[in-house]
């Protein structure tokens, strides 16, 4: 994103050409951005430890263009789900291409997963018998909690340690994989999710040196080898200002480090190493354009725009914060304001006390940053207001690659019994 006479653009198309084009609120992410963000991981990583292999975790950002282009660089796809697993078909990926690392399956997620063929990461030893109850996978993997997890955001999304729902408890990953190996299974695979939005390259080395601790003591005990082993995500992004960077090239090099050292100090085959990170990617190449449509001066001046909690559940739903700008007044004077949006709830008076442009004025528009990540996934229907566009931008082009719902996606699939239909 750059700002060039007092105009916000995107690769060099402008915000003004978004919302005339496709409306308002509308989603837009940047091509280039992505691919940088992809590269700049894999290459720091393979410098450290060659056989490495990069997976995108498709809950984040599920738009099939994006997702292409994670492809084309390289990436495999980590599905939380069955319909996830359709979405990476979707772009021409399956087998050992995708992860399926869903948790708390039913029945029929877990034989739907076997017939895709993908490769199975287990949230817990107790879904191994009902996998085997519908077939025998070649390989397996567990998703294992080290009993440690932090976040960047917040306690809502620590995805390891004692208060996570994830993952198999370390004094239970033994059985876990005795089970397996007695049913006969060759292959194995492990699996964490270390945290979220994490900025602080040692508190990945940390987390690393558990899972393998755990993992090691495991492989030796038993006699089996691991052909990978998958950090999760977790690789943060900067949402406000002043928030650390996190330096890639440094967090690669001590996870590389202490993974080197662990399997040795366990004498195992060396592993692939695998990561499976999404808002690294395409957190902050994506963007909302949204409009002032009202203001109110109240107990304070509120302004309201059409970017409500029903298209970025973030902040509403963990206090998360995301920067906003208006697009022609940057350079204006600032003067704290609230901002919501149009949904009937206090909890969509989602900026409370922040220091804005001073003419903001309506018709204006606003820009959220950093919404690539669990924006447009997260977005939903309430009061009525639609899901909104999304558009891909590229070298000064710019691509719809989601249409704006409309009404009848609204009603598309409710269907009224004859009795209580309204009389014509």
């Amino acid at each position: 994103m750059q700002i060039v006479n007092k105009q916000i653009q995107f690769e060099g198309v402008p915000a003004a050409v978004i919302a005339e084009k496709y409306g308002t609120p509308t989603y837009v992410y940047e091509e280039k951005r992505i691919r940088e963000n992809f590269r700049r991981a894999v290459a720091a990583f393979t410098k450290h430890y060659p056989n490495f292999r990069m997976f995108y975790a498709i809950k984040c950002c599920n738009n099939l263009a994006v997702a292409n282009i994670l492809r084309q660089e390289g990436a495999g796809i980590d599905a939380a789900s069955v319909n996830e697993i359709l979405l990476a078909k979707a772009i021409g990926l399956g087998g050992e291409d995708v992860m399926f690392s869903g948790n708390f399956l039913s029945d029929d997620d877990i034989r739907q997963g076997l017939e895709s063929g993908v490769i199975f990461n287990l949230d817990d030893a107790s879904l191994l018998p009902r996998v085997l109850k519908f077939g025998k996978p070649e390989l397996i993997s567990f998703r294992i909690n080290p009993g440690f997890g932090d976040s960047g955001i917040g306690e809502f999304v620590t995805n390891a340690g004692p208060k996570a729902k994830f993952g198999i408890h370390p004094e239970h990953v033994v059985a876990a994989y005795k089970a397996a190996k007695d049913a006969g299974i060759k292959r194995f695979g492990a699996h964490m999710m270390p945290g979220s939005c994490m900025t602080d390259p040692e508190y990945f080395a940390r987390v690393t040196g558990m899972l393998m601790d755990i993992i090691g003591k495991t492989g030796r005990e038993l006699g089996i080898e691991f052909e990978f082993v998958d950090l999760g995500g977790g690789l943060g992004i900067p949402y406000k200002e002043g928030d650390e960077t996190l330096d890639i090239d440094k967090t690669a090099q001590r996870i590389a480090e202490t993974f080197r050292t662990k399997v040795a100090e366990y004498g195992l085959k060396p592993p692939r190493l695998m990561m499976e990170p999404a808002r690294y990617f395409v957190g902050d190449a994506g963007y909302i354009v949204g409009r002032v449509h009202a203001i109110k001066d109240s107990y304070q001046r509120i302004v309201g725009t059409d970017v409500g909690m029903n298209t970025l559940a973030r902040p509403a739903m963990y206090g998360s914060y995301h920067h906003i700008l208006v697009n022609g007044r940057e350079d204006e004077a600032r003067k704290p304001v609230g901002l919501c949006g149009q949904i009937c709830e206090n909890t969509d008076f989602w900026v409370k006390h922040r220091p804005l442009a001073e003419g903001i004025a309506v018709g204006d528009l606003v820009v959220v940053e950093n919404a690539g990540a669990y924006g447009y996934t997260m977005s939903y229907q309430y009061n009525g207001r639609l899901r909104p566009a999304e558009v891909l931008v590229s070298e000064g082009k710019h691509y719809l690659v989601r249409e704006r719902e409309t009404f009848e996606d609204l009603v598309r699939n409710v269907h009224v019994p004859a009795h209580l239909a309204p009389k014509v």
